[in-house]
C-alpha cells in the first residue's frame, strides 16, 4: 500500500446503503478509505462495485478488507494495521422485524460487536475519532418529539442492541476520554436501501406493478408514524460530527411526521395509480410490539453542525419511484420512457 498523508477512515458495514454513500462522500475530500466485509461465497459489493479499483492501481484510495463484528482479534490486527484517523461502526444486523426471528444474533453483532471495536480502539491505544450508527428505535414507545434528552424505551431486540452500544460509546468517551460520538439517525432512505425494507418494498412493487409484473403488494401496520429522510445527507452529518471540537451526540431528522399509508400514497400516485387498489394486509407483517411514531427533533445538530435536511419525505418517495423504474428499464424492462406524475 502507498504510503499518503490523507486522511484515513474505516467503514464497517461499507456494503451497506449508509456505507456506500459515506465511502462515495470521503473519497470525495480526499480520504484514504478502508471498509470492512464479511466473507461470502459470492459477491456482497454491488453498492461499491463504482467506487472500486484493482489496488494495484497507482492513486487508489479505497480498500477493502475481511473482517466481522463477531471477531474481536480481527478487529484489533485490522486497526493497528490500518491505523485510521476516524472509524465509522455501521454494520449491524439492521432489520427491525428479523431481530425478533434472530435476537441473538442482533445481540451478538449490533450490540457487543459495537464494544468489540471500541475495546479494539482502546487496547491498542488507536488515537482516533469514532462514529457509533445509533438509532431512532432506541426510542421506541417514548412519545415524539424525540431528541438527544428524550427518555429511551426500546420495543425490538435490534432497538435494545442499539441501545446497549449508545450507552458503551458514552461510557468509553467519559471513562477513557475517547472522541466518540452516537449519531441518533431516524428512518433514512434511498434508491439503496435493502428491498425488504418497508418503503423500498413500496417503491420497488410501484415499478412493477406499473410494469404489469406484479398484481399485489401485501403490507402490515400502515398506521405507524414515521420520520423519513434522504440518506446520502444524512452520512454527512456522521462526517460532521467527527469534525468538531468535541464529542456530543446527535439526533439527526427532519421533524415530519408521515404514515406509511402517506407512503404509499406519494409513491403509487406518482405514477398515477391508487394504492387502496393494490394493497393487501398481511399480519405476519406485524411486529410483536410496535413502535407508533418516530418524530425527531435535530435542533442541536443543526446549531452546532449547521446540517440541515433538505428532501423531505413526498420528494423521497418520488426519488426511490424513478430509481426502481430506471432499474427495470435497464434490466429490459422499458415500460415507459418518463415517470408518469399525478401533477
Amino acid at each position: 500500500m502507498a504510503e499518503t498523508t490523507a486522511k484515513r477512515a474505516l467503514i464497517t458495514g461499507i456494503t451497506g446503503q449508509d456505507g456506500s454513500y459515506l465511502a462515495e462522500l470521503l473519497l470525495s475530500k480526499g480520504y484514504e478509505v478502508h471498509g470492512v466485509i464479511r466473507r461470502a461465497s459470492t459477491f456482497n459489493t454491488s453498492r461499491i462495485d463504482h467506487l472500486y479499483n484493482d489496488p494495484h492501481i497507482a492513486g487508489t484510495k479505497l480498500f477493502l478488507h475481511y473482517g466481522d463484528l463477531s471477531d474481536g482479534t480481527r478487529l484489533v490486527t485490522l486497526l493497528d494495521s490500518v491505523k485510521p484517523h476516524e472509524v465509522y461502526n455501521l454494520a449491524a444486523q439492521s432489520h427491525v422485524r428479523v431481530s425478533f426471528d434472530e435476537p441473538e444474533f442482533t445481540g451478538n453483532t449490533t450490540g457487543l460487536g459495537s464494544i468489540r471495536l471500541l475495546e479494539a480502539i482502546r487496547m491498542i491505544g488507536l488515537d482516533c475519532r469514532y462514529y457509533q450508527a445509533s438509532s431512532s428505535e432506541m426510542f421506541g414507545a417514548t412519545p415524539p418529539p424525540q431528541n438527544e434528552e428524550t427518555v429511551f424505551y426500546p420495543r425490538s431486540p435490534y432497538g435494545a442492541a442499539k441501545l446497549y452500544s449508545y450507552w458503551v460509546t458514552r461510557n468509553y468517551r467519559e471513562g477513557y476520554g475517547m472522541f466518540a460520538v452516537n449519531g441518533i439517525l431516524f428512518n433514512h432512505e434511498s434508491p439503496r436501501r435493502g428491498e425488504t425494507f418497508v418503503t423500498r418494498k413500496i417503491t420497488r412493487a410501484v415499478a412493477r406493478i406499473k410494469a404489469g409484473e406484479q398484481d399485489a403488494l401485501y403490507m402490515g401496520n400502515l398506521d405507524a408514524v414515521r420520520d423519513w429522510g434522504y440518506a446520502p445527507e444524512y452520512v454527512e452529518a456522521m462526517w460532521r460530527m467527527l469534525q468538531v471540537d468535541e464529542p456530543d451526540d446527535y439526533v439527526v431528522a427532519t421533524g415530519t411526521d408521515y404514515t406509511v399509508k402517506d407512503f404509499l400514497q406519494f409513491s403509487f400516485e406518482h405514477v398515477g395509480l391508487d394504492w387502496e387498489k393494490y394493497v393487501k394486509f398481511d399480519e405476519r407483517y406485524l411486529r410483536p410490539t410496535e413502535v407508533d411514531a418516530l418524530v425527531g427533533d435535530s435542533t442541536r445538530a443543526q446549531t452546532k453542525l449547521g446540517w440541515v435536511p433538505k428532501v423531505m419525505t413526498p420528494e423521497l418517495a418520488r426519488i426511490m419511484v424513478d430509481a426502481d423504474i430506471q432499474a427495470l428499464a435497464a434490466a429490459g424492462k422499458p415500460w415507459i420512457d418518463t415517470v408518469v406524475t399525478s401533477d
